[in-house]
């Protein structure tokens, strides 16, 4: 497509977002006009007490928590109640509606204005000749076997090593022997956790590192855009694969991939329950945890900018997205050179409630980039130290797996150390969507085709 193509399709999106936007904020406008804005009070009020409500339920056991759970699904159901009686029965599903038109729209305007280019960490992949891939036969529920990852491998000219479940098994050393065997390609079939310790010794060697999507989550394998529901399919990039250079996290001398979290999550994630009751689990200890009794705060240092008071802290390779309210929970981009941090200081209902109203803009949230975060224990917690001569111990879980640390806790990147070899055609990847900037669709919308460009 050319460049005047790309602008005349930008410029349509763009006037169709905008015209949807003012006419969401029409029909918003004329059913004021019809109920008052009592209706739209009350709408707020419900989400807050939404939000008290599911403080109440995780922060607290017994009567409070079943009065939580009622007001959590209670305020919204009678907030829709409201709505119906109000007479907005068809006003506000064809606001919602147009809304999210309009931000569709915004969305595809941005993606077409900007000039088509070539990341410059893709290049064509060599076909490994002696590729050595760890699969995990007890990862994901059983992946390995349920779609036959191992003959598949094998018929492509992999060395598979199996490992045995139940069995602990020193998984870096394995893929250090392999490399010292003549192994050119390091990959693995399994969780995230595994992933992270391989790709170190791939980085090291400047191997070559596949990923398969065998684990449960598979976090960084939809990040790079593979097949999450048919791992076998990641296997082609054995024959047909593209490279990416990705940067890879360090926390206290260890690599990540993905996330490195601090606080509640990571003190929920050290109990040996949490493996076979997650939710039971996290439910159980969360009322002590958001009270402050077992957890810690944390102080964190973002390239020398202090983050206090953290009930907890997430440090993430590459920043998740922000900018696109349909792409939250995955990351646009593993190159970029920047730690994302994540912390959350929720000290009651009020600013649990604050939080759900006002979302990234209550002081409860902390959202910011960063190229080396220092994490401690808080002023107020615990520390097995004489007067500051050793440091305190904290928990952490580094791509889920739960670790203790002393503290400082450091964690950095390394900027494009990891080769990884991914198939060429990955139904999962993504365009970087750029900043939604409502001021650039407006000039969009305005624009008006040049001398050369089409009508």
């Amino acid at each position: 497509m050319s460049r005047a193509d790309h602008s005349d399709r930008a410029r349509s999106l763009a006037r169709c977002a905008v015209l949807a936007a003012a006419a969401a904020v029409l029909v918003v406008l004329l059913s004021l006009l019809r109920t008052g804005p009592l209706i739209i009070l009350q709408g707020l009020a419900g989400l807050a007490v939404c939000a008290v409500g599911a403080w109440w339920f995780l922060a607290h056991r017994g009567v409070v928590r079943v009065l939580g759970g009622a007001l959590a699904v209670g305020a919204p159901a009678a907030v829709l109640a409201l709505f119906l009686y109000g007479g907005l029965w068809f006003t506000a599903p064809a606001g919602v509606a147009l809304w999210a038109g309009a931000l569709a729209c915004a969305r595809g305007a941005l993606r077409a204005d900007r000039r088509p280019e070539r990341p410059a960490a893709v290049r064509p992949g060599r076909p490994p000749r002696r590729p050595v891939l760890i699969m995990n036969p007890a990862s994901g529920g059983g992946k390995v076997a349920r779609f036959g990852l191992v003959e598949r491998a094998e018929a492509l000219g992999a060395r598979v090593l199996l490992l045995t479940p139940g069995t602990r098994t020193d998984v870096e050393e394995l893929a250090r022997k392999a490399v010292a065997e003549g192994a050119d390609l390091l990959g693995v079939a399994g969780g995230d956790g595994t992933q992270a310790l391989v790709a170190a010794v791939a980085a090291e060697h400047d191997l070559p590192f596949l990923v398969i999507s065998a684990g449960t989550r598979n976090h960084l394998a939809m990040d790079l855009g593979l097949d999450r529901s048919d791992p076998s399919r990641c296997l082609d990039a054995l024959t047909d694969g593209v490279e990416l250079r990705v940067d890879l996290g360090d926390v206290a001398g260890r690599a990540f991939v993905n996330t490195v979290s601090f606080g509640v999550y990571a003190a929920i994630v050290q109990r040996p329950e949490y493996r076979d009751a997650k939710a039971g689990t996290a439910l159980d200890a969360l009322p002590d945890l958001l009270a402050g009794g077992a957890g810690e705060r944390l102080d964190a240092l973002a390239d020398g900018l202090p983050v206090t008071g953290q009930q907890a802290l997430l440090v993430s390779n590459n920043p998740y997205s922000a900018a696109d309210p349909l792409e939250v929970g995955r990351r646009p981009r593993l190159d970029g050179g920047e730690l994302g941090v994540l912390g959350i200081r929720v000290d009651g209902a009020a600013q649990a409630a604050d939080l759900a109203v006002r979302g990234a803009l209550s002081p409860a949230l902390t959202v910011l980039t960063s190229r080396r975060v220092e994490v401690r224990a808080g002023a107020g917690a615990d520390s097995d130290s004489a007067a500051g001569t050793a440091a305190a111990s904290i928990p952490v879980a580094v791509d889920g797996e739960a670790l203790t640390l002393p503290t400082p806790v450091v964690c950095t990147l390394r900027p494009r150390a990891l080769r990884v070899l991914v198939p060429r055609n990955r139904p999962g990847a993504v365009d970087q969507v750029p900043e939604l900037n409502w001021r650039r669709i407006a000039t969009l919308a305005l624009d008006r085709p040049g001398p050369g460009a089409r009508a």
